[in-house]
């Protein structure tokens, strides 16, 4: 993952995405991670992974492709810190989230502001 200022990168982070990364999240459970433009809407400093920054997911196509397909698009996907007693985000293992070390997640949160446009590309 690229932190970015304009067209400079910040900082480089290695991630955990969803179990199942390849393709855009589609429903709720199908273990994939967003894809596309989106924002950082809200924070949890109480995640149970240790602080969480909330990305818009789903946006309105999200939600269109969903009911057209008759499934539920899911949410509360978030960048996060790893699983508790995990040092590192290791192989893909998340709901659909990113996932970073919690060192990392601390210096995210600090660095970017609510309402910051975020890309999630393959």
């Amino acid at each position: 993952m690229l932190l970015l200022s304009g067209e400079s990168v910040v900082r480089q982070y290695r991630i955990a995405l969803g179990r199942e990364p390849a393709g855009h999240k589609r429903a709720e459970g199908d273990g994939r991670t967003p894809e596309g433009r989106y924002l950082i809407d809200r924070r949890n400093p109480r995640s149970k992974y240790h602080l969480a920054l909330h990305i818009s997911y789903p946006n309105e196509g999200d939600r269109t492709r969903a009911e057209e397909a008759g499934l539920d698009p899911g949410g509360d996907i978030m960048i996060h810190g790893v699983k508790p007693g995990v040092d590192h985000p290791a192989a893909d293992w998340t709901q659909g989230c990113i996932a970073v070390t919690d060192a990392e997640i601390e210096e995210i949160w600090g660095l970017v502001a609510d309402g910051t446009t975020i890309e999630i590309y393959p």
